[in-house]
């Protein structure tokens, strides 16, 4: 039997394998069992409502939480015990969690390249500050910027190494909608041209219908669906993924509730 090269073997593991995975709250339990798998090279949305367990989950992928029980598997490491060796290959975007106030972007961004050995940093800035379009902000505070332009700042840090996983909570959050079309664009030509996975959890379903090949549909800790959007799309009977939304955050399935 010929041996499969390593590197091969590698390529085949899935970016992302989560197993009956549970974080408790004390009484309160925010992901309850779910399992999944996202293969390399692909974009996944994870969807669902307030509270749904999305950004729990996010948080024990990147082993900032410590799951109650199940197994997270990430680039082929054993999540948390592996994270010195995947974490540098990862990189999170948020426009909730904020960066150094008072420093300002080209600082706060300098810092995190360092942090994760980015070579020629000045270089990989300049690329970052044009191709987002912050360099006429380069200069100032963070805490000085509008939302928006925070959320573009956040994009950047996350994609300062290269990352082959990146996991995203609202990319285009604060944005208006020319300059979050152009972000899109920017994440799909990423995607393409790196081969890299992305995890994006989103209330923005048109962007979702975008960017995606799989959908995980999360509902109170477990999943109720998964499948790429066009066809959760046909099993629903809806138009877009608005409406598969909606009836899912709402417990309808084939108009009738469901538990």
């Amino acid at each position: 039997m010929p041996l499969i090269p390593w590197g091969a073997m590698m390529a085949e593991m899935p970016a992302i394998q989560v197993e009956d995975l549970r974080k408790h709250y004390g009484p309160v339990l925010a992901v309850d069992g779910i399992s999944f798998t996202v293969a390399r090279s692909v974009t996944c949305a994870l969807l669902g409502g307030n509270g749904a367990g999305k950004t729990t989950t996010i948080a024990m992928l990147l082993g900032l939480l410590l799951p109650t029980s199940g197994r997270i598997r990430i680039l082929g490491e054993e999540m948390p015990r592996g994270r010195q060796h995947v974490l540098p290959r990862m990189n999170f975007s948020s426009p909730y969690v904020d960066l150094p106030q008072r420093l300002t972007v080209k600082e706060n961004l300098t810092v995190y390249a360092r942090l994760y050995g980015v070579r020629q940093v000045g270089e990989r800035l300049a690329t970052l500050s044009r191709d987002l379009d912050i360099d006429t902000f380069f200069q100032r505070p963070y805490g000085s910027l509008s939302a928006g332009q925070k959320t573009r700042v956040a994009l950047a840090k996350a994609l300062l190494n290269e990352p082959e996983i990146l996991l995203l909570d609202e990319p285009t959050a604060s944005l208006d909608p020319d300059t979050a079309d152009r972000m899109r664009s920017i994440l799909i030509d990423y995607q393409r041209r790196n081969g890299a996975t992305l995890l994006l959890a989103s209330h923005n379903m048109s962007e979702v219908e975008r960017l995606c090949d799989q959908v995980i549909m999360l509902r109170t800790g477990c999943i109720v669906a998964t499948g790429a959007p066009h066809e959760l799309i046909h099993r629903y009977g809806r138009k877009d993924m608005e409406e598969v939304f909606l009836d899912i955050a709402r417990g309808i399935q084939g108009g009738e509730v469901f538990e």
